[in-house]
């Protein structure tokens, strides 16, 4: 793709004192991400390049204050540096009010280029959830941090995993509340998600397999109501709308027939169900998107990584799915040729 064709991605590193800029700084090392698109990364110059020391890569790093100013090119690493962070200070591995705070400057400061134009999209390393708490931002994660930002109210997560794309009706709540969160409004809601997601990723006529809550989709209420009262009259309004949903299928076999090609996206009812699947299909390969944003949003399908931190060890590939995945729907949103996806 040409310079001009290619989108320009921001990568917010994450925690500092996790793996984020590691993986970011060998993700960096790739031919194919600057030939996919131009990657800009928020974070902190000081902090990136101690961790292309780290890593022992070959990398140059060109800070720039806006977009315009980056080489964008194999070998140079462009750096929009929020000077948030003393590197003298930084301690891997550690639960840090000065990480958690930084961490998430670097999301917010990527959601308002992304909400300006100034960026495609963004794709964003981990955050840890006690850093940024004891920093005084009580966020469960990313997601609600974008939710806010945005003034998104229905929105989900969706994990990538090769061809199985799960998207998730409650993420980051207790169980009991999960179970209170499942009423017909927010299945339907993600039933809606999950089809235009696979759309934009390429899926002409999505077939949207529905999970249930309970052991065997409540067995006709046997094990619960939830799966006739509030699941089943979801997918039958979708249907309506003409939308390929099914369901609710039992949650100990509906993954393994979406791997199968079954189906092209499952609608899970909570956070494990949907992420023990993804990550047993493709850990450290999966990729975590947010759906129904005004913007591009990725992530990696992994946390933070306290105890590799520091050591240069970290595996980058998930990194690159996100970077593949933003890729893919920037060139649908902005008309660039998506044949260069790799």
């Amino acid at each position: 793709m040409s310079k001009e064709n290619r989108p320009l991605l921001a990568i917010t590193i994450g925690d500092p004192a996790g793996v984020g800029p590691e993986i970011t700084a060998k993700a960096l090392t790739w031919d194919e991400v600057y030939k996919t698109c131009r990657p800009l990364v928020i974070g902190d110059a000081g902090v990136m390049r101690k961790a292309i020391e780290i890593c022992q890569k070959d990398l140059k790093v060109n800070v720039v204050e806006r977009p315009s100013d980056g080489l964008y090119q194999l070998g140079t690493m462009d750096v929009l540096d929020l000077h948030n962070i003393d590197v003298a200070q930084l301690q891997y591995g550690q639960v840090s009010p000065m990480c958690g705070k930084a961490a998430v400057e670097y999301v917010r400061k990527g959601i308002k280029m992304a909400q300006d134009g100034e960026v495609d999209g963004i794709v964003t390393a981990p955050l840890n959830k006690e850093s940024m708490n004891k920093a005084g931002f009580h966020y469960a994660g990313h997601t609600e941090i974008l939710g806010e930002a945005t003034g998104t109210k229905d929105f989900a997560m969706m994990l990538v995993a090769g061809n199985l794309r799960i998207v998730h009706v409650s993420t980051h709540v207790s169980l009991r509340q999960a179970i209170e969160r499942c009423k017909k409004p927010r299945v339907l809601a993600t039933i809606r998600l999950a089809y235009n997601a696979c759309r934009e990723l390429g899926v002409e006529k999505p077939r949207i397999a529905v999970a249930g809550i309970n052991p065997h989709a409540g067995e006709d209420r046997l094990f619960g109501d939830e799966d006739v009262d509030e699941i089943q009259p979801a997918i039958e309004e979708a249907r309506k709308e003409g939308i390929d949903a099914s369901g609710p299928w039992p949650p100990d076999t509906v993954f393994w027939r979406a791997l199968k090609g079954r189906f092209d996206g499952v609608v899970a009812q909570y956070h494990d169900q949907g992420h023990i699947a993804a990550k047993v299909a493709a850990f450290e390969k999966g990729v975590n998107t947010t759906l129904g944003l005004p913007i591009i949003r990725t992530s990696v399908d992994h946390g933070t990584f306290f105890r590799e931190a520091g050591q240069g060890t970290a595996n980058e590939e998930s990194l690159i799915y996100a970077i593949r995945v933003a890729h893919a729907q920037a060139c649908v949103r902005k008309g660039y040729d998506p044949c260069a996806i790799a």
